[in-house]
């Protein structure tokens, strides 16, 4: 699975890892996604969605029908 989410977009981060002797070497900075099954009441059926931590509170706030529309709408089957 890969580390993006569904409705906003986010994707990894990429940076350095510094020492203490300060040598750096590259590192990946995830973010915080969940799957979150939702049920959607026009299709009667529960529908699975990789979010983030922001995405979740997104959907709690718009509702699972508009966040489905948008997520359609990036080109995302589900």
């Amino acid at each position: 699975m890969s580390a993006h989410c569904q409705l906003t977009g986010r994707r990894p981060g990429f940076g350095n890892r510094v020492s203490h002797s300060h040598q750096r070497s590259k590192r990946r900075f995830d973010p915080n996604v969940q799957r979150r099954r939702y049920w959607l009441p026009s299709e009667r059926r529960y529908v699975r969605l990789t979010l983030s931590t922001k995405g979740v509170k997104t959907v709690d706030a718009i509702g699972v029908e508009a966040a489905v529309a948008r997520v359609r709408a990036r080109g995302e089957r589900i």
